[in-house]
């Protein structure tokens, strides 16, 4: 019989540690190539997987899967070939990939320390694959203390604390060039929910000038009208980039938004402007950078470790770290419990049918009105006497001997899901 155990679990994918931005993009999946790539591995006979992809990872966690069906997978759905993934990408398994997903989770894999964005990453990852069956009880479970080691650490430690996400990285990256964003003419592309935290900053940092654009102008109007600020139409947005000391750029569109022709009129004006590209894909045409009076800069370049907020949340990481020992050990144990479940459920139902059994034969010797009574007291002492088998099982899980024992002693079939 195998048992469900941590050797089960793999991880892969590209991320900003190793791989530059034009490489992840190239690994990015849209949501509609995650269903295709979901569906690719269930006919591949993967019952039990779920894809986190953002702006610095593309990474693949799955049960009872191999490194080089996942990375065929990734490969085959994106537009990342083997070589790519061979030069810049990783292959975790067991342990090692649960200890991984939790660093993910909490922050501590992040390129902005605490990443207060990334656990919602992976709850929409994971979400999205319950919702397709893609989610194994074991998985399930594993997922409840990943969540539970977020939150831990949030409420626990002061990781949680400072303003760390990418949108503020990337606000603090423009106050290192522009001294103040007062007088400075902003221009934001995309309103989505890194645009929208990132508009957030700027104002908080006193920007005055600040102009959003979105293809939807709805969602950029009700954003603006919250903080008071202009909109224009994206017909005009070559104009708007001349116009602009600085330009961030925040979308999820999957090709570039601002292209060299956008910036016919800024090589009029040859005006000093700074362009940040929050996308992966980019969203910013790589040739753009080449004009001289332009500093283009992607994910890569953004950092916080020179923020004293950073500097609080890395003396927090070994306190994180305790937390994720924690509730790993507790996800090891449950998942050791697991191998007497079976055992279990056939030793209750062995005793149940005994049980109605019993009362069928002597159905029609009880009177009626007693009948619910009785069949509550048999229910009650067999619950009773199973309970002593029970515990000492859960006592023994680690023994295949004692749950053997318990099968031949009351003669059990007990089915294993696992076998």
């Amino acid at each position: 019989m195998v048992h469900p155990t941590v050797q089960d679990f793999i991880a892969i994918g590209i991320n900003h540690w190793d791989a530059p931005v034009e490489i992840r993009e190239k690994f990015s999946l849209a949501d509609e190539k995650k269903e295709l790539m979901l569906h690719g591995a269930r006919r591949e006979g993967i019952e039990s997987m779920f894809i986190v992809s953002t702006c610095n990872r593309t990474e693949v966690f799955a049960q009872n899967a191999t490194a080089n069906e996942l990375i065929r997978l990734l490969t085959t759905y994106s537009y990342g070939n083997l070589d790519e993934f061979h030069k810049y990408g990783f292959e975790l398994e067991g342990e090692r990939a649960i200890q991984h997903l939790f660093k993910v989770a909490t922050g501590l894999d992040s390129q902005i320390l605490g990443d207060l964005q990334i656990v919602k990453q992976v709850k929409e990852g994971y979400e999205y694959s319950a919702s397709q069956d893609m989610i194994s009880g074991e998985l399930h479970r594993l997922i409840q203390h990943i969540f539970r080691a977020h939150k831990r650490s949030r409420n626990e430690t002061s990781l949680g604390q400072g303003a760390a996400t990418v949108a503020y990285a990337a606000v603090k990256f423009a106050t290192r060039t522009f001294d103040n964003l007062t007088d400075k003419n902003i221009l934001l592309v995309g309103t989505g929910k890194i645009g929208k935290v990132t508009c957030k900053n700027l104002v908080n940092l006193g920007a005055g000038k600040l102009t959003l654009i979105n293809r939807t102008r709805d969602r950029a109007e009700f954003i603006a009208e919250k903080f008071n600020l202009e909109v224009a139409d994206m017909e005009n947005l070559a104009e708007q980039i001349a116009d602009s000391d600085l330009v961030i750029v925040a979308t999820g569109a999957s090709d570039p938004v601002i292209k060299m022709e956008h910036m016919k009129p800024s090589i009029g004006q040859r005006k000093f402007k700074v362009m940040l590209d929050l996308s992966v894909p980019r969203n910013i045409d790589p040739e753009v950078s080449s004009l001289d009076f332009v500093d283009v800069a992607n994910m890569d370049m953004l950092s916080d470790v020179t923020d004293e907020a950073y500097k609080k949340r890395e003396e927090e990481i070994p306190l994180v770290k305790n937390i994720i020992e924690d509730e790993l050990s507790n996800y090891k144990l449950w998942l050791d419990e697991q191998r007497v479940v079976p055992t279990i459920k056939a030793l209750t139902q062995k005793f149940d049918n005994i049980r109605e059994d019993e009362l069928d034969f002597f159905k029609n010797k009880i009177v009626t009105d007693d009948f619910d009574k009785v069949e509550n007291l048999t229910r009650r002492i067999v619950n009773k006497l199973a309970a002593y088998s029970i515990e000492h099982l859960r006592n023994h899980h680690q023994s295949d001997e004692v749950s053997e024992m318990v099968k031949e002693m009351f003669k059990l079939e007990a089915k294993n899901g696992h076998e």
